[in-house]
């Protein structure tokens, strides 16, 4: 940085680099104390300068076209870089921020985007006070999207950073523009930290910023579903209905129970609140299932039940015994039918 005779060739907001590239031996001797730079011009946008439509980045970023007499003046001053400057609009009552991108606008007159002439409310051919000024390196930003068709954009955060680069400062209350894929996104400034004032803006060059998104203009919240629980589609009469349909039902019908009894079909006890009573509530000692069941089936230690009546194995004696009075029982049968006598023979 320019530094009385102490100076860096190699820094792009040196004196030299705007003049350059020349280095002036005596300048050093010619600096003037004086901090402050205050001139008035007529602005005008961007689309008005000669050959400003060749270059359509300039009117998306936050830096103006000042003439060459401005550098001359900035020159000879003892200012901080990077040049940042406070752009003010007296009848408005109005003022923003911005940085310098060149110094080719003709004698007079200082070129500025369009959404920076709608901020300050300037007409093209009006004065602009434009004083230089400094301000803290910032370190948060909440911005807020104007139009829901942000939203559509795959990567805001990666398409921000981008955009971000055209600019040197950000002040509260400005709705800049970007483009991105032929479209413009209007972007409004909600907060900035540090936020002093007398200002009310941030330098975002070299520096770390986090940037904090507010819901975009016009963005409603969805709705929850809210699905219906099992609970409320539950329909519990007293009785139960009879199908009224004749048709073919699946499984219809009554269970059996492993002891051949009918198994009625099961009435769910409720509460008188409408919540089912816990087991502990219920009395398990009558029949809440099965109005015919006789209570549980207590079988002796080391016997089964499988449905049908148990019948104890015969010792073998009653075996042996049952078997020789089955033997050889019965009647035989011939293949040849036994032939009547007839009456002549007797």
């Amino acid at each position: 940085m320019f530094n009385g005779d102490n100076f860096e060739e190699d820094d792009p907001f040196s004196p030299a680099a705007y003049l350059g590239g020349i280095r002036h031996p005596f300048m050093s001797n010619i600096m003037n104390p004086n901090r402050k730079f205050t001139e008035c011009y007529r602005c005008y946008p961007m689309a008005m300068m000669q050959h400003g439509n060749e270059r359509e980045n300039v009117n998306y970023g936050g830096k103006i076209i000042l003439p060459q007499s401005a550098l001359e003046k900035l020159s000879q001053l003892n200012i901080s870089y990077p040049m940042l400057f406070r752009l003010i609009n007296a009848g408005q009552n109005r003022h923003t921020h911005a940085g310098v991108l060149e110094f080719i606008a003709e004698e007079g007159r200082a070129y500025l985007p369009q959404w920076m002439m709608q901020s300050l409310n300037i007409e093209p051919g009006d004065l602009l006070e434009v004083k230089n000024t400094t301000l803290p390196l910032g370190s948060f930003v909440k911005i807020q999207p104007q139009s829901i068709d942000f939203l559509d954009i795959s990567d805001p955060k990666a398409v921000l950073e981008n955009a971000l680069r055209n600019f040197s400062t950000l002040t509260v209350g400005d709705i800049v523009q970007i483009n991105y894929n032929d479209k413009v996104y209007e972007i409004k400034v909600l907060e900035v930290k540090p936020n002093f004032e007398e200002h009310s803006g941030i330098s975002i060059v070299e520096t770390d910023l986090e940037v904090d998104f507010a819901p975009p203009v016009g963005y409603v919240e969805p709705t929850k579903t809210v699905l219906p629980t099992m609970k409320s589609q539950m329909i519990i009469d007293e009785e139960v209905t009879k199908p009224t349909n004749t048709g073919f039902a699946a499984f219809h019908g009554s269970g059996r129970t492993l002891r051949g009894k009918d198994k009625q079909p099961v009435k769910q006890k409720m509460s008188e609140d409408g919540e089912q009573p816990s087991p502990e509530d219920m009395d398990l000692t009558e029949s809440a299932f099965d109005p015919n069941d006789d209570g549980p089936l207590n079988l002796p230690f080391g016997q089964l039940y499988f449905g049908f009546p148990l019948v104890t194995p015969k010792s073998k004696e009653e075996a042996e015994e049952d078997s020789k009075s089955r033997a050889f029982k019965g009647a035989g049968q011939t293949l040849r039918s036994k032939k009547v006598p007839s009456a002549s023979a007797r």
